[in-house]
Order: structure tokens, then C-alpha cells, then sequence
């Protein structure tokens, strides 16, 4: 007997079970499909970002900042000790426990909910049908009233320097390294690449970072992008712009690799390296030739503002369509389209949906940078505010970067918030919740803000963009 469901959702990462939880709650009868399955064999749900993404990364990550400020850090407070160590087993195993309990957890939040968890592959039909391959290779065809495609994203391949997942990895490679490697390169300075560049050099890995850009974190605020670098380049990472990659030569376990700069063409040998270049979306298999929705040349599939594809009942999510790579994004696009399924007039506001890199310090930032703004004939006025001027920052010993508030010079509305330093991504977030609601600079101005506390940063750059900051010289009078 044929299965029929009022949703199914084909994809269980943070857009698809996100989706399928919250149309559960709805009162739909819900599927979720899923083949991805772990080192044991086993259904893990969660997608990239639980399994070998978002959620491992912050957790190698965290561990290796320990490790760091415990050699590098401590001795400011007081803390005397030696011979600190790092056993890159136990770190990686802590990881893979973590990732191991959030994906049992959907698995649980699938049953709580009643969502009818399917193993295999998903690919649509014409009709809002559904073809369920198995693990076994047996196929089952399921209907449905209304189908979500959430099948995600992959690491991008390039030629010059295939992936062995030995010498050679993707981001996934690169979270499951059993020994720290003398000799790290990393193809890309984009988000994957400085986190995972970080982690192991932080570790005490030589890490040069191979970027075929001449500008550094291109999307980031240009003041935010050269604290970055700047900071970055102290750590020990060697980030070289302009470097392009054409070849790579593997000999036994090192590797060779050929990239061109301005100077000409150069060599560098490594132990690992790192491919990190972006992301693609997996669409290989996932509509029927008759199923009636379009891809384009790059492999996203056509979306409306609200992730309708052109078939009536099918919608789109998260990496597989425009815009943004990220899990928060994906969830949220999730929920609207099963609120607007149920009737309800749910949207998203795309250009206030935040951007956050986890290296130390942290990346953050939300709406426009002040080189687009001015880019678009838009005269602003800007605060910043220096972590080193803040007691909190001073009192944790973490007092790099800075808060910078953007704000419209004609109306005062903040247009963006741009934050490098500690708790970048949760200040951000402040900044996101007000001009959600379209707060100005003198609103954030006239809020109070808790003492002592990181995000009084946040208060004084709002300040600081009218003249008006207390604990640091102004740039201009009110």
C-alpha cells in the first residue's frame, strides 16, 4: 500500500528537520528522508551542519582555544603550570560524542513529534511524488500534498587538488586529523578555512592559508576584514592573497603544491592540506526529468521569495537554493514555508540574517558594510567602540577588535553592526533584534544596558554615532 503524507520533506539538515518538526506541530502528517549515515552505518539525522559541519567544527574549535590560553594564557591570572598537553584523539573523540548526541536528539525530537523518519534517497516525480531508495536498493513510491526540498550542500572540488581524504582533504577530512600535521596548508580564507586553519594552529601547526583573492574576507566590513587579518597574520597564520592554485603533486605523505602569485608561479610543501574553496548544492539525483522543477547552471534549485519552485506544492530550502550557506538561514526558511503551507503569511528578511566567522576572535556582522552603503550614494554616520576600553573585555583578558554601528545620517536607522572580538556572534545578535524592528542609533543609545558587560560595547559604538560615547574620545560633537 502506497504511503501518503501531507508533507515530506527530503533533506533532515537544519533546514529539512527544522521543518518537518515544526509541520508536525502544525497537525501535518510529516516525512523526513535521510540516507547520510555515520562511521557505525547507523541513520544519523542532523545534515552537514550536526554531523561534519556547523556543530564539529565549534567543538574542535573550542577545544583548541582551551588548549591555547592554557599554554599562552593563564599566567596573566595567576595560573602557573607546566607542561600542558594535547591529545588529539581525546579531542576529536569529545567531538564525535557531541555530534553523536544532537543527532540521537533529532532522531528523538522526530519521535516526540510524530515525524515518520525514512532511511534512503529521495528523489521527486512528477506529482508531488516521491521515490524512496532504500538502504537494501529496494524503491518505494510515496505521495504527498506538499514536498520540501532540503538536500544541502557538498564541499566544492577543484582540479589542481583533488581530494584523497588522506593527504589531501575537504573540510570533513580536516575534522578527524589523529595527529597535529607539522606542515598545513588550507586552499581558501573564506569561513571553513580560517576556522579549521585556526584549530591546528593553534595546536602547533605551520598553517599557510592559500587565497586566489586579493582581498580578505571580501563580504566582511573593510575596518572589520584588516583587524582580521591583521590579528590573524599574528596568530601564525600565513594568509597569502592573491595566491592561486595550479597543481598539486602527491609524494607518499606530503604533498607538493604549485600556486601563483605576483611574483610569479611558487611551490610549497605539505603534510595536509586543506581544500576549503565553498560549497555546492547537492542536486545529483534528486528530480525526476518530469518533475517540473528547474535547476540552474550552477545546481540551485529556482525559488520565489518564499522558496515555491514553479511546481505548485514543491518548495526549496536552504543551500539548495539562493543566497547564504548557513544552517540558521535554512531553519528559518523551513518554518515559513511550512507556516505559509498552513495559511499563514510568514516571510523572512533576508537582509538582516547574520554572518558569523568562529575564529578568536570572532567575526560577526549584520546588514549592510559601510563600503556598499557608500557604494550606494547612502551618506552614514558610524560609532566604534574598542573591546580595550571595555572592563568586562579587560577583566577576561580579551580585549582585541572592536563594535561598529553603521547608521543612516538622515534618519539615524542602523543599517549594519560589525563586531570582530569576544561574543562577536551574540552582540550581533542585539544589533539584528533591533533593526529587526527598526531601531536607530540614539534608540540603542537610550537602552540600558547591564555593567560590567561585553555588550555595553555594543551601547557605546551606537553612542559613538552621534558623538555621544562616554568611556572613549569622540569623533565629532553632538
Amino acid at each position: 500500500m502506497t504511503q501518503k503524507f501531507d508533507l515530506v520533506v527530503i533533506g533532515a539538515g537544519p533546514g529539512g528537520y527544522v521543518a518537518a518538526i515544526k509541520a508536525a506541530q502544525l497537525g501535518l502528517k510529516t516525512a523526513c528522508i535521510e540516507k547520510y549515515t555515520d562511521k557505525e552505518g547507523k541513520l544519523a539525522l542532523g545534515g552537514t551542519c550536526l554531523n561534519v559541519g556547523c556543530i564539529p567544527s565549534k567543538a574542535l574549535l573550542d577545544s583548541s582555544w582551551k588548549f591555547h590560553e592554557a599554554q599562552d594564557g593563564f599566567a596573566i591570572h595567576g595560573i602557573n603550570h607546566a607542561g600542558v598537553t594535547m591529545d588529539v584523539a581525546a579531542m576529536v573523540g569529545r567531538k564525535a560524542n557531541i555530534v553523536k548526541g544532537l543527532t540521537s536528539g533529532v532522531a528523538t525530537l522526530f519521535k516526540a513529534n510524530g515525524v515518520t523518519s525514512l532511511q534512503g534517497h529521495g528523489k521527486l516525480l512528477a506529482g508531488k511524488k516521491v521515490e524512496l531508495t532504500k538502504p537494501d536498493g529496494t524503491v518505494e513510491v510515496i505521495e504527498a500534498d506538499n514536498v520540501i526540498l532540503a538536500s544541502g550542500s557538498r564541499p566544492i572540488d577543484i582540479p589542481p587538488a583533488p581530494v584523497d581524504q588522506n593527504v589531501i582533504v575537504d573540510s570533513t577530512g580536516a575534522l578527524e586529523f589523529q595527529s597535529v600535521p607539522k606542515r598545513l596548508g588550507v586552499i581558501g580564507a573564506g569561513v571553513i578555512g580560517l576556522e579549521l586553519g585556526s584549530v591546528w594552529s593553534r595546536l602547533g601547526a605551520q598553517v599557510t592559508v592559500l587565497e586566489a583573492l586579493d582581498t580578505f574576507l571580501m563580504a566582511a566590513d573593510a575596518a572589520v576584514s584588516k583587524e582580521a587579518l591583521k590579528t590573524l597574520t599574528k596568530q601564525g597564520l600565513d594568509i597569502k592573497l592573491g595566491a592561486r592554485v595550479t597543481g598539486s603533486k602527491v609524494n607518499g605523505e606530503e604533498v607538493v603544491v604549485t600556486y601563483t602569485d605576483a611574483n610569479g608561479e611558487q611551490t610549497i610543501t605539505f603534510d595536509k592540506l586543506i581544500v576549503a574553496v565553498g560549497r555546492r548544492p547537492v542536486t545529483t539525483d534528486l528530480l525526476a526529468a518530469d518533475s517540473g522543477v528547474t535547476i540552474d547552471e550552477r545546481g540551485f534549485v529556482f525559488v520565489d521569495d518564499y522558496c515555491a519552485t514553479s511546481v505548485p506544492g514543491v518548495f526549496a530550502i536552504g543551500d539548495v537554493v539562493r543566497g547564504m550557506m548557513l544552517a540558521h538561514k535554512a531553519s528559518e526558511e523551513g518554518i515559513m514555508v511550512v507556516e505559509r503551507i498552513k495559511g499563514h503569511k510568514a516571510q523572512i528578511n533576508y537582509d538582516l540574517i547574520p554572518s558569523v566567522i568562529y575564529t578568536h576572535p570572532e567575526i560577526a556582522w549584520v546588514g549592510k558594510t559601510e563600503q556598499v552603503l557608500k557604494a550606494e550614494g547612502v551618506e552614514v554616520n558610524v560609532g566604534t567602540f574598542p573591546f580595550a576600553a571595555s572592563g568586562r573585555a579587560m577583566a577576561a583578558n580579551d580585549t582585541g577588535g572592536f563594535v561598529k554601528v553603521i547608521a543612516d545620517a538622515k534618519t539615524d536607522r542602523v543599517l549594519g553592526v560589525h563586531v570582530i572580538g569576544p561574543s562577536a556572534a551574540e552582540l550581533v545578535q542585539q544589533g539584528a533584534i533591533g533593526m529587526e524592528f527598526g531601531t536607530s542609533a540614539e534608540d540603542l543609545g537610550m537602552m540600558v544596558f547591564s555593567h560590567p558587560t561585553l555588550s555595553e560595547a555594543l551601547h557605546e559604538a551606537a553612542l559613538a554615532v552621534n558623538g555621544g560615547a562616554i568611556h572613549i574620545a569622540n569623533r565629532k560633537k553632538r
